[in-house]
């Protein structure tokens, strides 16, 4: 069955990777390796609004954090 033809009546969960990107994902299936759960859970669309409120930067957590250390002159490697 394709992503988008799913019945209404299925729930997801927002999860985050460690570069914290967003996505969702079924809330019966197994959360795949690197992702983790937030906390907010329900209706496809409901995820989805909750997603574009609080993912306002899409760069990577890793570029973000040298982009910040390249302005500040500290140089050195990323924090994880």
């Amino acid at each position: 069955m394709a992503w988008d033809a799913e019945d209404n009546a299925t729930m997801y969960q927002v999860v985050i990777n460690e570069e914290e990107q967003y996505s969702i994902w079924p809330d019966y299936k197994d959360l795949p390796a690197g992702w983790r759960a937030v906390g907010k859970a329900g209706e496809k669309q409901a995820c989805l609004d909750y997603i574009k409120e609080v993912w306002t930067d899409m760069r990577p957590l890793s570029l973000r954090l040298r982009m910040a250390a390249a302005e500040t002159g500290t140089g050195g490697e990323a924090a994880p």
